[in-house]
């Protein structure tokens, strides 16, 4: 267990030491096996099919998700004594990172063990448990999460479908549509949420065979062809009463609780899938020859990949840092404890803040890398023969399911906001000091005898800048600040920013050590290459929530703030690009 367990957000206006944090080099022997059998299940059973996948054979995707079960990937977060191995989150997200590059598959795996099962290890009785567990972790059966509607998708709570208690009270009928349910054609239990009596917004046990029950045609869909996505009709379905999951009218907490676990694990499912796109766009790259020379000699080539090298960095550090504080909070929870999963939501609920971050800048990265490794095969991007283009198509649903980026980059300010209102983080008193450093000189100077000291301290005055930020827009808009939705966005920005880098800078520093020379050059050149875009998109971003919230001498005061508080000494950074690009075209992949 950890020293110290940190609060969620707590990154924000404190201190962190390398030792605080989990990185990947910390895995165990028994977590790394677990990489490596996931690792070689995709290479030798997916990849295979993958075409056929693409062109919805879903039998395939069926027995697939049965050799999951058989391999022990679909129980990894199911308790022991229901015949799940319950290991820590960091295990769990490190399957989610290495099933993703089997594309549809991945989607297919990720809504059964996430959203699909977790519902009914966090609320089920033990009578459902009983029931339904075993066979949604062996694989016997899949498990889909249905909570949008179609005139509802991020308002999920403006939800119509309904319930309705049977006469002789052994049923609830379930009336409405589910939209965009993952697994939908193939699921045989489906969690679906519906008000009772059109107003007690409560989830439900539904298993596919239910009288009322259908399934819709399969959705035409940009990308991820290979998973099913469909509606789910209810017309007078009827649903024992014994299938109520939780509380009846505390839908939301099961949606919403879920919902962060879902968004982490999507955190680390998109940098599984980043990794694999950067090594098929660096390996083209050394193939493709152009003017008699392979286009990975070429500066601009080089470029795109020490710039990617570094944000997937970024995002791997992010994840696993969240996973140790995931792990860390739940392993201080005694198994014993009364009422066990309310304890262990609240335990991730606490983080719910870093977990929107993971989604949001995870699937970011994503889609950069994605982009750019269609602009690597150049025309070729373009073709269906090539995986470039698939990933492309693929990227794009990742940034609006598990809630919009939209509404995620909204949850950040927002709870940060609630929790200071509630007195759980001293946002006010932080952001007061923020303003008194904004007004005061610094002179201080680095100490180049501290590793990373020059982005170190990038990472602290970038805290200072969202302090004074968060300051001055509560101070202008008060309460109605919550409703001012492009100075949230831009304030969000800040905040995912000083997470990543943060957990960037941290991990670098904590692998040292262990580092050859060649290793620490290219290491550093990385930790160089994204400290450079994130100062750069943080002061971007600050100045824009400045303007949105000041004018006049507070403006004024502001700017001159950002500009010192984003200030970065990047001397160096084209040496920096070569030497990572260089590393990750030897290597053929990427480096980390």
């Amino acid at each position: 267990m950890a020293s110290r367990i940190f609060k969620g957000a707590e990154f924000l206006i404190g201190e962190t030491s390398k030792d605080d944090v989990f990185i990947p080099e910390d895995f165990s022997d028994e977590q790394r096996e677990i990489g490596r059998t996931t690792e070689m299940f995709v290479n030798n059973e997916v990849t295979p099919l993958r075409e056929e996948i693409e062109h919805q054979q879903f039998d395939h995707v069926v027995q697939l998700m049965k050799k999951c079960g058989e391999l022990g990937l679909l129980m990894i977060d199911a308790p022991e004594e229901y015949g799940g191995l319950e290991l820590d989150k960091a295990t769990s997200m490190l399957a989610a990172e290495k099933i993703a590059s089997a594309g549809s598959f991945s989607v297919a795996y990720s809504a059964h063990t996430g959203i699909g099962t977790l519902p009914l290890v966090y609320y089920g009785t033990a009578a459902q448990k009983e029931k339904y567990l075993e066979k949604i972790i062996s694989g016997e059966w899949i498990a889909a999460y249905c909570l949008t509607e179609p005139d509802s998708g991020s308002d999920a709570l403006g939800a119509k479908a309904t319930a309705t208690l049977s006469e002789d009270g052994k049923y609830y009928l379930l009336n409405g549509t589910k939209q965009f349910t993952t697994n939908g054609a193939i699921a045989n239990l489906y969690t679906i949420f519906a008000k009772i009596n059109k107003e007690h917004f409560t989830a439900f046990l539904v298993e596919r065979t239910t009288e009322g029950l259908s399934v819709g045609p399969e959705e035409k869909k940009l990308g991820i062809k290979g998973s099913s996505t469909t509606q789910i009709i209810l017309d007078d379905a009827k649903v024992p009463v014994e299938n109520v999951l939780g509380e009846i009218g505390k839908g939301h907490k099961i949606a919403f609780n879920v919902l962060n676990v879902g968004r982490f694990k999507l955190g680390a499912a998109v940098t599984g899938a980043a990794k694999r796109a950067l090594e098929v766009g660096i390996k083209y790259a050394n193939l493709r020859k152009q003017f008699s020379q392979p286009i990975s000699s070429f500066g601009a080539i080089r470029e795109k990949i020490a710039d990617l090298t570094a944000e997937i960095f970024a995002a791997e550090s992010l994840v696993y840092r969240l996973a140790g504080l995931i792990d860390d909070r739940l392993a201080t929870i005694p198994k014993e404890t009364p009422n066990y999963y309310d304890a262990y939501q609240r335990g991730i609920e606490e983080y719910a803040i870093e977990c929107a971050i993971a989604k949001v800048f995870c699937s970011e990265v994503l889609a950069h890398v994605a982009d750019e490794v269609v602009q690597i095969h150049g025309g070729y991007g373009f073709i269906q023969e090539y995986p470039a283009e698939g990933f492309y198509r693929d990227e794009r649903i990742n940034r609006i399911f598990e809630g919009t980026n939209e509404i995620n980059r909204l949850l950040i300010p927002g709870i940060l906001l609630a929790r200071a209102m509630k007195g759980e983080i001293p946002l006010q008193r932080e952001a007061m000091k923020a303003f008194e450093s904004l007004m005061t000189p610094s002179f201080e100077e680095l100490d180049d005898s501290v590793p990373y000291a020059a982005e170190k301290a990038l990472v602290a005055n970038l805290k200072q800048a969202f302090l004074v930020l968060s300051g001055a827009a509560v101070q202008k808009f008060q309460a109605k600040v919550k409703d001012e939705q492009e100075v949230l966005l831009a304030v969000a920005d800040v905040a995912i920013n000083i997470f990543a880098l943060e957990s960037a800078v941290l991990r670098a520093e904590k692998m040292l050590p262990n580092l050859s020379a060649a290793r620490r050059a290219a290491l550093d050149g990385t930790v160089k290459t994204f400290a450079f875009t994130a100062a750069e998109k943080t002061a971007s971003a600050a100045r824009k929530a400045a303007f949105y919230t000041a004018e006049g001498d507070t403006l004024t005061m502001l700017l001159a703030g950002i500009r010192r508080f984003t200030k970065y000494d990047a001397a160096g950074l084209l040496q920096a690009k070569r030497e990572v690009a260089v590393a990750a075209i030897a290597a053929e992949k990427y480096l980390f």
